[in-house]
């Protein structure tokens, strides 16, 4: 038996044979077999054929999954028509006089070191979405065909595993996903987690053709994989899995119970999201709301600016499926380490400390603009709260309200219906919550952001794992800030929520509870974990 440690991205215990993933080796000819026009000519069928499996695929994976999911392949499909992706190819078989093939395999590598090298997370993750659309096309250009065929619990090992990959999976027998790469913002890993499929990322298990069709278990909550395992692993490993079986029984008795103490103390639990692909996940764990949709996301991977229609068909997606359930979307909070080119924000020095959050909504007033249009719309459609974050002085949240009651009246102008939409802000900074009690006198609510007001408070860069021995939640200095919040809210009458990592920390929920904050927002996977902690308190 060997034991290998990565780590675990989506829990559970799963026991199965090895099925090693191997990219295809044959070598890419550089010299063309035709004149650059007809090399073009054979990369522009290729990108049509490509066009046509990723629309059976779309809606292959729509039908299984969901139209949200299938939104992975959709992105490909848009990649198909970047013009920088395709003038770059026509640039190296034109100029180079290179085979169709080689020109997508090095366009693709360019593009794809380019996104990987960027500092926002999900950002790089988009690295692996160019990969494996560049692949496709290589592969139907040099003729290849995949099959991934499994007759019994497969556990899928790979270097890394695009998204496309996943989906042609017969996913009927596959147990576990183990990848030597991998990052936890990949859309790979949202698949897994949407299919409940434990998987273990960054792991250093060989990509050794010995190891195919040998025996393994995949430990998706502790990131460990034991291939060949003894008898006293496969016995614990059973045990294991049968506990996680009857805790998550136990758990699931808690859906549509209150979230309360014994003595009678109430909390909204809320779960935060990225996107519509998450709405799921928040019903099936029996959310009370979302109170913290990234409205960021929306912008990211792209290379332009989402359109008012586009955002509204989010944001009603979101409203609608939530049936009535409160959904706080908050404003875009772009910059510090969430960039993309077309924002042209400048190169900054301490970028935490700079054009980010409202800062960008109040410089930009168009982009602000569009977003509210299209939140103000989708209010029609159910249950929504505006959360503006960053916010550092009175005089912003203001601003932020003229601009939302201008938004108001123009779209009553245009005959359009919306409802009332609470407004409420982050509390992020130190600032905020010196002038909390003038803040809360013109908003009705208050969310705390804990990861960026422990950033703020103790001067650490939270990006730097090389400071992770000084980074300190449970700082005195921050949970005395957080009682200032807390009284503020209460003593203007306005509800106040945590939704950063310290909402979920078992450490602090008494003392949370105790300080008088009326809302957690936490990972939709944690919802019942935490009503459970709540109601088992005193």
């Amino acid at each position: 038996m060997t034991t290998h440690q990565g780590k675990g991205i989506c829990p559970g215990i799963a026991f199965g044979t090895v099925y090693l993933l191997q990219k295809a080796d044959t070598a890419i000819q550089q010299t063309p077999g035709g004149t650059p026009d007809q090399e073009w000519t054979r990369f522009l069928a290729a990108k049509a054929k490509a066009d046509g499996q990723l629309k059976q695929l779309f809606e292959k994976t729509a039908a299984e999954l969901g139209e949200e999911q299938a939104m992975i392949i959709d992105v490909q499909r848009l990649m198909l028509e970047d013009g920088d992706f395709n003038d770059a190819v026509q640039q190296m078989i034109q100029t180079e006089q290179v085979s169709a093939p080689y020109a997508v395999s090095q366009a693709g590598k360019q593009f794809s070191d380019f996104f990987a090298a960027l500092d926002d997370p999900y950002m790089r993750a988009r690295a692996t979405d160019v990969s494996d659309l560049s692949q496709r096309l290589t592969d139907i250009l040099l003729g290849r065909r995949h099959s991934h065929a499994f007759t019994g619990p497969t556990v899928v090992v790979a270097e890394d595993l695009t998204p496309s990959e996943t989906l042609q999976m017969d996913r009927a027998h596959i147990a576990a996903f183990v990848i030597r790469l991998g990052s936890s913002n990949s859309h790979t890993a949202i698949l897994a987690q949407t299919m409940g499929i434990p998987c273990v990322i960054q792991t250093d298990i060989p990509l050794d053709p010995a190891i195919d069709g040998r025996e393994i278990i995949v430990d998706g909550t502790g990131g460990l994989c034991y291939l060949e395992p003894d008898q006293i692993v496969r016995e614990k490993m059973a045990q294991w899995r049968q506990e996680a079986r009857l805790r998550q029984e136990s758990l699931d008795g808690l859906r549509g119970l209150p979230t309360a103490t014994k003595s009678g103390q109430t909390v909204r639990l809320f779960a935060n999201i990225g996107g519509t692909q998450d709405i799921q996940s928040v019903l099936e764990h029996d959310a009370e709301g979302v109170g913290l949709f990234r409205s960021e996301f929306s912008y990211l991977g792209r290379s332009d600016y989402p359109t008012e229609a586009e955002l509204f068909a989010v944001y009603r997606r979101v409203a609608e499926a939530m049936g009535g359930r409160q959904v706080i979307i908050r404003t875009l909070d772009m910059g510090a380490d969430k960039k993309v080119d077309y924002f042209d924000l400048d190169q900054e020095e301490n970028p935490a400390l700079g054009l980010r959050g409202i800062r960008i909504c109040i410089d930009r007033p168009e982009i602000f603009r569009t977003q509210l249009r299209a939140i103000y719309r989708a209010s029609a459609f159910g249950n929504i709260a505006i959360m503006f974050p960053m916010i550092t002085s009175l005089w912003e949240v203001i601003h932020c309200k003229e601009q939302a009651a201008a938004i108001r009246r123009e779209l009553t102008a245009e005959g359009l219906p919306i409802r009332d939409v609470a407004l409420g802000i982050m509390i992020e900074t130190p600032a905020a919550v010196m002038v909390a009690d003038a803040l809360a006198k013109e908003v009705d609510f208050f969310s705390v952001g804990t990861n960026d007001l422990t950033q703020y408070t103790l001067a650490i860069d939270r990006q730097n794992h090389k400071l992770d021995r000084f980074y300190d939640p449970h700082h005195p200095a921050v949970l005395a800030m957080l009682q200032i919040v807390a009284d503020s809210a209460r003593d203007n009458g306005i509800w106040a929520g945590i939704c950063g990592e310290l909402a979920a920390d078992p450490a602090v929920t008494a003392t949370l509870l105790n300080m008088g904050f009326d809302e957690l927002s936490v990972a939709p996977a944690s919802v019942l974990e935490m009503r459970k902690r709540i109601r088992d308190m005193d």
